[in-house]
């Protein structure tokens, strides 16, 4: 048998696979994408049925060498990246790369990374799957069309940087609009009545008000609660029925990608790129001791809640084995999945149930520990029985009112006893009682009530919401999320989102000019059709010109009518020290009130947004400055300060006393000159770089932040910071070298 070539995305699946593999397979990693549209233009031909122009990206052309390379020394390549459109597409365009090097390409694909899947899928190879390509394609195309022809009009009327995003722009209505409902919403006053009551026998209970005149209980005000207080005093409480029921509750499906996210920001606080993140490394495959390097669970980007045969006897077994029989079903659990779903993929689930969270704990660190215990309870609940509970519901009468009191027992744990961090209440039991029976009034409580406007969305409810809706995929709820937080268009405040006055204004001259491209309904119709598109129903030609025949003479429009804000917006306040309107304006350092009468006035002002959205003034607060030693010249103290460009600067607390001033080292020498030092600067528009404190004598400047190297793949001097949607990324500056440092983690 000759060589193998497997290629695969991450470095990290690269490890966990070889370690199964005998030495006739080669593994290589393709570090992600090698191929985009270009940077810094359209690459796009709309004449050419949207012809894409691809380009290797920059930073992949020495891995896109090494590929070639090793293809060229295998009998087969085998495309192994991961099982979704995504990985398609990265699949795709290695095979074109490699295509003139290669014997033979196919395409292989696996949900768990385990030596029986991955030979598994080696026996079953199949072709590259053109119509999964083609969504993908589709999908990219679609957004850098809206992305790259918008984006300009949004710098020409409210500021230079900002982006929109076919996807994005939609999530951002929805967070903006719940806003703008919470602002118009007026509360409404309403009284609760509890009784504290007693039987022949305890515990005491409560009981809450339900009807009066047999009428659903509205107390409006304190008057009428005063007059129900007054009516019921000395009255007896009397019970009027008592129903018992026994009641069964089923588990939960396993998680999918949008259930697993809302769960972890519930229970755990994380985000959903966190949970993304480190989702990934459990299914890369993590060290555990005399384990090794082990993959922990299946693939986490899935709307299916399918369950392999296999995995579900092998949980059957266990639950047998841990709890007992009687935690089994009658039939085993098989869920609904929705029809949009890729019913191909699984369930996200442990890999191997009888790793369990408490066997892996000392080898994990806490985030990745939780993250696998959530997992690993929810599918191991999801295949037990139901839980067993026994219902009570008194009626009791009182005068011309009737109260309710319900209790609650716990018959049998089913589910629950593999969730005992679940946060389950209690029982909740009543004393015996039969109808007829007088009880005891030992309190009554009465409560002053506001209707409250409908909640902020959380991460885990704005996930919930967007897959409710149709908008966007498992793939892409994280990065929705972490790019409208980039862009500083939503803030999270008490972990809900609330929209910045840039995405309000950004919200509103998209809803105004593109009224059908943030229409919800309509996202979700393209969702739909790149799913059709996906399924082989639809050409993504004929989606791309159905969609560019409605949007072109929009954006026309647009450019013709959308009006500037540059000038500020009506903030509805006066100026304090001339009188005349204030505007809100949008800076480099964000949102503030300027006076409409500059530059005959030049106040300004941070704000904040009261409960009804209005505009109050903030006197601005002393900054805080960090101190970095003292003073050469005076001995006071040195402190970080902002230029008014926004280079960040050292100087001297005795100004302007004393003028002393410097630049902020980055702590990288310069790898031109060897002499001096890379210093933060920025341009006259505001731009930050960093260049050598030598200038003039030596010229050199790069504009990502340089991070102390050296790398640990070709030993260059100095790392830089790239800063992108997904976030900010330690990495190689070399062109070829293609290391990337995430998380601590080496991703090369």
């Amino acid at each position: 048998m000759g060589k193998q070539l497997i290629i695969v995305e991450s470095p990290a699946k690269v490890k966990t696979i070889k370690k199964f593999l005998g030495p006739s397979y080669m593994v290589q990693a393709s570090v992600g994408h090698v191929r985009d549209l270009p940077a810094k233009a359209l690459g796009v031909n709309e004449e050419d049925n949207f012809a894409p122009q691809y380009e290797i990206i920059d930073n992949k052309k020495n891995v896109v060498s090494e590929l070639r390379a090793a293809a060229a020394k295998a009998d087969t390549v085998y495309l192994a990246p991961d099982p979704d459109r995504e990985g398609e597409a990265i699949a795709w365009h290695v095979a074109e790369l490699i295509r003139d090097k290669a014997k033979d390409i196919k395409r292989i694909q696996f949900n768990e990374i385990t030596a029986k899947a991955v030979k598994e899928a080696l026996a079953h190879p199949r072709d590259l799957n053109e119509d999964l390509f083609d969504a993908q394609q589709a999908r990219r195309i679609l957004d850098r069309l809206v992305g790259y022809k918008i984006s300009p009009l949004l710098w020409k009327t409210i500021k230079r940087g900002i982006s929109a995003g076919r996807v994005q722009s939609v999530a951002l209505r929805l967070i903006a609009e719940r806003e703008e409902e919470r602002e118009v919403f007026k509360p409404e006053e309403y009284w609760l009545f509890k009784a504290l009551l007693s039987g022949e026998t305890p515990p005491p209970f409560k009981a809450d008000l339900a009807k009066i005149n047999g009428k659903k209980a509205v107390i409006a005000n304190a008057e009428e609660a005063q007059a129900l207080e007054d009516a019921l005093r000395g009255q007896p409480f009397v019970v009027e029925s008592v129903e018992q029921k026994e009641r069964e509750r089923a588990p939960q499906p396993p998680f999918i990608t949008s259930t697993l996210q809302q769960a972890a920001n519930q229970r755990l606080s994380y985000s959903a790129k966190r949970t993304m993140n480190i989702a990934q490394r459990l299914y890369e495959g993590v060290e555990l001791g005399d384990r090794g390097l082990t993959a922990l669970i299946t693939y986490m980007r899935t709307d299916s809640t399918r369950i392999a045969d296999e995995a579900r006897d092998a949980a059957k077994d266990f639950i047998g084995k841990h709890f007992g029989k009687d935690y089994l079903p009658k039939r085993a659990r098989v869920y609904k999945t929705k029809g949009s779903a890729q019913d191909a993929h699984e369930a996200v689930r442990p890999v191997d149930v009888t790793i369990t969270p408490d066997e892996v704990k000392q080898h994990l660190p806490p985030d990745q520990y939780n993250l696998y215990r959530l997992i690993w309870s929810r599918f191991v609940a999801s295949q037990m029985a139901g839980a067993r509970f026994h219902d009570t519901t008194v009626t009791i009468a009182c005068a011309h009112s009737q109260w309710r009191a319900k209790g609650e027992r716990m018959l049998f744990p089913g589910f629950l006893a593999a969730l005992p961090r679940a946060g389950e209440d209690a029982d909740a039991e009543l004393p015996p009682l039969e109808a007829g029976q007088t009880l005891k009034l030992d309190k009554l409580d009465k409560e002053q009530k506001f209707t409250q406007p409908p909640p902020r969305y959380s991460e885990a409810s704005l996930v919930r919401e967007l897959e409710e809706r149709g908008i966007g995929r498992p793939s892409t709820y994280a990065a929705i999320i972490s790019t409208l937080q980039d862009r500083e268009y939503v803030s999270l405040v008490d972990r809900h989102f609330v929209p910045t006055d840039l995405g309000r204004v950004v919200c509103s001259q998209l809803t105004e000019h593109f009224g059908r491209l943030m229409d919800v309904g309509f996202t979700a119709q393209m969702e739909e059709g790149l799913d059709k598109v996906a399924e082989g129903k639809a050409h993504w030609v004929e989606l791309l010109r159905a969609f560019s025949d409605d949007f072109n003479p929009t954006l026309a429009a647009a450019a013709k009518n959308m009006q500037s804000v540059k000038g500020g917006i009506p903030a509805d306040l006066p100026c304090p020290e001339c009188g005349k309107p204030l505007m809100i304006k949008f800076g480099k350092a964000g949102a503030f009130l300027a006076c409409s009468g500059y530059p005959g006035c030049n106040y300004t002002s941070n704000f904040s947004r009261n409960e009804e959205g209005r505009v109050e003034a903030v006197a601005a607060e002393k900054p805080q400055y960090e101190k970095v030693g003292q003073c050469p010249q005076c001995g006071r103290d040195l402190v970080i300060k902002k230029s008014r460009t926004g280079s960040s600067f050292i100087a001297c607390t005795g100004y302007p006393e004393c003028k002393h001033a410097a630049p902020l080292s980055t702590g990288v020498p310069c790898p031109r000159c060897q002499k001096g030092q890379l210093v933060e600067k920025s341009t006259k528009r505001g731009k930050i770089f960093y260049s050598c404190d030598q200038y003039p004598q030596c010229d050199f400047a790069l504009w990502d932040r340089p991070v102390p190297g050296p790398c640990p793949r070709c030993n260059s001097p100095y790392l830089v910071e790239k800063k992108g949607r997904a976030g900010a990324k330690i990495m190689c500056p070399v062109k070829g070298c293609g290391y990337v440092k995430e998380d601590g983690d080496e991703q090369n």
